[in-house]
């Protein structure tokens, strides 16, 4: 995939971390999922891309100089 899995505006206002498994995977990794919300990442999209699963997470810019 040669293009950003999510809109380019997006980058200006938060920080944004993409991460991509397979389905199978991704169900194995809810302590690691709750461990980013806690930390204060958000998670804004989840879609497919093949064979594998793409999330994106992002922390806006304002909420990382708090956390």
């Amino acid at each position: 995939m040669t293009s950003k899995p999510y809109p380019a505006h997006w980058e200006s206002v938060a920080d944004l971390r993409v991460f991509r498994t397979t389905t199978e995977e991704w169900e194995k990794l809810l302590g690691w999922r709750q461990d980013m919300r806690r930390r204060g990442w958000k998670l804004l999209r989840v879609s497919s891309d093949g064979p594998e699963l793409v999330a994106i997470f992002g922390r806006t810019k304002a909420d990382r100089t708090t956390a």
